[in-house]
């Protein structure tokens, strides 16, 4: 790996030299220099150098001087490390540069082979901190595509040994649906689509998040939530309540003039289930989630209800009815289950 440096000096002079004595790191592609006469001219050249790893400066220049120079340095660029290179190296300027950022001080007349080991020190800080950065930007990424809970398990010291463990847990689980989207992919262009859907469901995840639930996946154009803890299950109805009137007050214009509001269709159950690693070890793909019963019907409410309807079962009416508004609807048949089921609409 090349380490790049930029000196800074306005000795005309010590270009040659620097090439001199670093020959063989140039030739052997373990440095590579540029040279600014001034301030001024560093900064523009820190600007077209975002690889930058060790900055070598004087103190006494015309124009912006070195020690005026370190916080602008760090302003344009914060990654690369700046060592001073001065003839005037007593402890009132090397106490100023390192107070202003300075990584190391090396005096004139330069010992060349202690300032090859401080760069070499430089870039090697520099190579820990881009490590360190990337890792950070790594880490918000996954943060986009991975549930929260799955990165607190990943982050437990036995989360080798607990990878497929699983539990019972007594939760929430809220399906919601867009009803009637996917034919919206007939009359808009397929970028407008994904547009749509993505700012419904960033509302819906807002109001989620406000209660307290998770998302534990997107499905086409389907949400499914979880809520556990303390009221997991009055938090779920407050927030599908919420998602609700969030999603269906938008209104957009398509193509053909007509307007399009959303509907959302919500099935909502409460009961225990299991929480785990579900997936293939062959494919090396696993989704951390819940399954059981309480989850399934859950989703086959939500296939029962209409648009605008949020779908309870008698059992979980029985739990909210003396904080919520809800409708008796009818009796309906629902797959895998034996008898039918009463259902409930919340109203409010």
């Amino acid at each position: 790996m090349t380490t790049k440096i930029l000196v800074i000096d306005d000795e005309p002079d010590l270009e040659l030299l620097i090439k001199q004595k670093f020959r063989r790191k140039i030739r052997e592609e373990a440095y590579e220099f540029r040279f600014a006469r001034d301030g001024e001219q560093a900064l523009v050249r820190v600007g077209e150098w975002p690889e930058l790893d060790v900055v070598l400066t004087d103190i006494n220049m015309p124009g912006l001087d070195g020690l005026a120079l370190l916080p602008r340095l760090a302003a344009a660029n914060p990654v690369p490390k700046a060592v001073m290179v001065s003839a005037y190296g007593d402890m009132a300027n090397i106490r100023t540069a390192m107070n202003r950022g300075a990584f190391d001080f090396v005096c004139k007349p330069v010992d060349f082979a202690d300032l090859e080991l401080t760069i070499d020190k430089a870039a090697r800080q520099v190579a820990q901190l881009r490590q360190t950065l990337r890792a950070i930007q790594e880490n918000n990424i996954l943060r986009m595509f991975v549930d929260e809970t799955v990165l607190n398990v990943m982050t437990r010291p036995d989360f080798q040994t607990t990878f497929t463990a699983s539990e019972t847990v007594a939760a929430t689980v809220v399906f919601i649906d867009i009803c009637g989207f996917t034919a919206l992919a007939e009359v808009l262009a397929p970028a407008d689509v994904v547009t749509l859907l993505n700012t419904y469901f960033d509302q819906a995840v807002r109001e989620i998040i406000a209660q307290g639930g998770h998302v534990d996946k997107f499905i086409g154009d389907a949400i499914m939530a979880v809520f556990r803890g303390e009221y997991h299950l009055d938090r779920a109805v407050d927030a599908a309540l919420s998602v609700r009137a969030a999603v269906q007050a938008n209104a957009t214009t398509l193509p053909d003039g007509t307007t399009y509001q959303p509907q959302l269709s919500i099935g909502l159950n409460a009961g225990e289930m299991v929480s785990g690693n579900i997936g293939s070890a062959s494919l090396k793909r696993f989704d951390y989630t819940v399954i059981g019963d309480a989850v399934n019907l859950s989703q086959r409410l939500q296939a029962a209800a209409k648009p605008g309807q949020i779908i309870i079962s008698a059992a979980v009416f029985e739990q909210v009815k003396e904080s919520f508004q809800c409708l008796p609807l009818k009796e309906v048949s629902l797959k895998h289950k034996a008898k039918p089921v009463m259902i409930y609409e919340v109203v409010a």
